[in-house]
């Protein structure tokens, strides 16, 4: 029973430190603020319109496109959860998956509906064709700044550290690690990274039978 309701706790505690960090970020701060800095840990407001860690492209269109292959991409996710936990899979696959799962939705929220909640936020210029900011701190429910599936992603987490000044090809004393990310990216890439390293340890032949459809 426990194996059956972990996957839902874990699901269900990265959306709330996941949602709640966003929706505190974006009503008490102004977009391009340094909210917190630890050293090698910084937050910093930044607003995303396309993909995981600051990567975007083209304008509205591309956020329905991206906003309907997280909605695909969360089904099958989903799918395939449920068949790992109906087979008794190793639990350690089932956690990684779970957090997969929980990240990409959590993006997906900001997508579909922080357009619709947030009075104020990053939008698509459609005469000069780029993304414009805003001024000013967002305030919940007390207007829209778009339509369903043209919010934009929430981000603040920042490791800042330097290349070496050695470091060749240009590299030298510049950020290792620029992107923005937040909870929900950090889940995804990481849990990706720890199946590729323990991939012969958690997963069996049986996790890997699985119908799409």
């Amino acid at each position: 029973m426990f194996k059956k309701i972990f996957p839902l706790f874990v699901v269900l505690l990265v959306l709330f430190l996941d949602q709640g960090l966003k929706i505190w970020v974006k009503t008490s701060f102004h977009l391009g603020e340094n909210i917190s800095d630890f050293g090698l840990l910084r937050l910093d407001f930044v607003e995303n319109p396309g993909m995981a860690f600051g990567l975007s492209f083209g304008g509205v269109i591309s956020k329905y496109i991206l906003g309907v292959f997280r909605l695909v991409a969360i089904f099958f996710i989903g799918k395939y959860l449920i068949k790992l936990v109906k087979t008794s899979a190793h639990g350690g696959f089932i956690t990684l998956v779970s957090l997969i799962f929980a990240g990409a939705l959590g993006n997906l929220l900001d997508n579909l509906f922080y357009g619709l909640i947030f009075d104020s936020g990053t939008t698509w210029n459609r005469v000069f064709e780029y993304w414009v900011g805003y001024n000013g701190i967002s305030t919940l429910f007390s207007g829209q700044y778009g339509g369903l599936l043209e919010g934009c992603v929430v981000d603040m987490l920042h490791f800042v550290f330097y290349w070496p000044s050695w470091t060749p090809f240009g590299l030298a004393n510049e950020e290792v690690f620029p992107p923005v990310f937040n909870i929900a990216d950090a889940c995804i890439s990481s849990s990706v990274f720890l199946i590729i390293i323990f991939y012969k340890k958690i997963i069996s032949k049986e996790d890997l039978e699985f119908s799409f459809f």
